[in-house]
């Protein structure tokens, strides 16, 4: 005898057996599998904001690519901007710059420094007597 919840069954339609509406391509997945996701509702309507704003076809597009985004990002395997790099070689060239000018005031000081220990010694050249030669 057939219960309720096994005729409740039998008349369900299965999941994914239905054939895609007219309009719809086969290729549009790509042989993706398929994947559920829960977001916030500001989340959500920022996801549906930005897929219109990109272009993509749907939300579920875009909520891929940043899926393969974020993923390139963990790997360390993604593009700078033009700007950003042209703003980092800036920083590059201003801490070699500045790395020449510490090394530069160092060498100063220490010279200075010498000259003056050795004025206290009395080892300087300037304090040589004249022989009357030039």
């Amino acid at each position: 005898m057939i219960g309720t919840q096994d005729l409740e069954k039998t008349t369900q339609p299965v999941r994914g057996s239905k054939e895609k509406p007219p309009g719809a391509t086969r290729s549009s997945s790509r042989g993706r599998q398929g994947m559920f996701v829960r977001l916030d509702p500001d989340d959500k309507q920022r996801a549906v904001y930005w897929a219109g704003r990109r272009g993509f076809s749907s939300v579920n597009e875009y909520v891929a690519e940043a899926v393969v985004e974020k993923i390139r990002r963990e790997n360390l395997d993604y593009d700078l901007p033009t700007l950003e790099i042209a703003r980092l070689n800036q920083l590059v060239d201003q801490v070699a710059a500045l790395a020449r000018n510490s090394a530069n005031l160092e060498r100063v000081v220490t010279t200075g420094l010498d000259s003056l220990i050795g004025l206290t010694r009395g080892d300087n050249y300037l304090l040589d007597v004249e022989n009357g030669e030039l």
